[in-house]
């Protein structure tokens, strides 16, 4: 019926209505959910502990991670089921690109040192990873886990984290990709005092305002569930002033906290799978990214033993990729290896299938899958994923899929910006 017969529902009017008692819901949206971030993902974390940090450590776990390939190379290439053509890709990203996070670790890989000692390695640490930011040779993702804020382990952890900025930030300035990850998180109430601290160091070293960002780890069942059965970890991200980038789930810490006996410890006992699913749904829409924990199997022994660890490694990490979780932790520079593997074969077979999908969307006579907008937001963002970490190569994207990449980037819901793969 038109507006302007009898009885006719006046549908501005009955907008307006809407509108108005939805106002205060459209704002709370668009300011708690407001999309993917801009730039690309680490597609992991490699974990160092602090003193074990010198000039030349970046080349040092290159080579190491090269030579165990060279060393243990009839294992490596069973463990990829023959296919050459990724050892060569994998050997190429450790080449040009071997580390795309390092976070230097002054928590538990450090552990209780004096704080003279904690004091001059902190100083080490950030003249080290400022020369190689002045050279241009930092990972393109770095910064430091402190000790957290729990009462007995506070001041220390303060200290640490604003003598490292202070270290680093020489020229006034924070490069990018830095990020500070703080760990045994327990309540709302830590995050907005992180967020109060990460102000405070600003202002003392005139630094941009919002320049100073942080992970939280979550590694505590607090932190997932409170004590008044809400879910902590969504409060935590909206509590912190849109500084906080990421979580990172805590393998070891969280099984222990659940009783969990360590020969059961993993990646994917059933409790982590639901930890992870919660922390997964706390950061859908927010731009928070989200990385997944470590194994502490590592690839160090005779050949039997390399080939057990890298084929429980690849496949750890090919079952997070399975499940969203595109990062992870690694701990060793032989796992390297098969980071890189798994996530080049995972991208690289998943190529074909995206871009066959994406050319035959909105032709409903040319495929069986009628696939919704949201599905197609999804595989632009995989294929941007697989260029971002250097998995796949922008000439056969776009080839592929007759799509420029700012296309992929409009299609993903990501903000256009100048990108630089791996």
């Amino acid at each position: 019926m038109d507006d302007d017969q009898s009885g006719g529902v006046d549908i501005e009017a009955l907008t307006a209505e809407i509108n108005h008692r939805l106002e205060d819901a459209d704002a709370a949206l668009a300011r708690d959910y407001p999309g993917e971030r801009a730039g690309r993902q680490p597609v992991h974390t490699l974990y160092v502990p602090a003193d074990q940090v010198e000039p030349d450590l970046l080349a040092s776990y290159a080579n190491r991670a090269q030579m165990s390939i060279v060393e243990f190379g009839a294992e490596f290439l069973d463990v990829l089921d023959g296919d050459e053509d990724l050892v060569g890709r994998v050997l190429a990203k450790l080449e040009r690109e071997p580390i795309e996070d390092l976070r230097i670790d002054f928590e538990d890989g450090y552990g209780a040192r004096s704080d003279d000692e904690e004091d001059e390695t902190v100083r080490e640490t950030a003249a080290v990873v400022a020369r190689w930011v002045k050279d241009g040779a930092a990972p393109p993702f770095h910064g430091i886990r402190f000790k957290s804020l729990e009462p007995a382990t506070r001041s220390r952890g303060l200290r640490t984290l604003a003598m490292y900025v202070e270290g680093l930030a020489g020229d006034g300035a924070l490069p990018d990709g830095f990020v500070v990850t703080l760990p045994k998180v327990t309540s709302v109430d830590q995050v907005e005092a992180m967020t109060v601290a990460a102000e405070c160091i600003e202002k003392d070293l005139s630094l941009r305002s919002g320049s100073l960002r942080f992970e939280l780890q979550i590694e505590t069942p607090q932190a997932v569930v409170g004590s008044d059965g809400t879910v902590q970890v969504a409060r935590m991200i909206h509590a912190s002033a849109g500084r906080c980038v990421g979580l990172h789930y805590g393998t070891y810490d969280y099984s222990a906290d659940l009783g969990i006996a360590p020969a059961q410890q993993s990646l994917e006992h059933p409790a982590a799978d639901h930890a992870k699913a919660v922390m997964q749904a706390a950061v859908a829409g927010t731009g928070v990214r989200l990385s997944d924990g470590s194994t502490n199997v590592l690839p160090v022994g005779d050949g039997d033993a390399m080939r057990a660890a890298w084929a429980n490694h690849r496949r750890l990490v090919r079952r997070s990729l399975d499940r969203g979780l595109y990062q992870g932790w690694d701990l060793h520079p032989a796992q390297l290896p098969t980071r890189y593997a798994a996530t080049f074969e995972f991208f690289r077979s998943g190529l074909e299938p995206a871009v066959e999908r994406l050319r035959a969307y909105g032709k409903v006579e040319s495929t069986a899958i009628q696939d919704e907008p949201a599905t197609v937001r999804a595989m632009a963002a995989f294929l941007l994923r697989g260029l971002d970490c250097g998995a796949l190569a922008d000439a056969e994207v776009v080839t592929a899929s007759g799509l420029n990449l700012n296309k992929l980037t409009e299609l993903a819901g990501r903000p256009i910006e100048k990108r630089k793969a791996g």
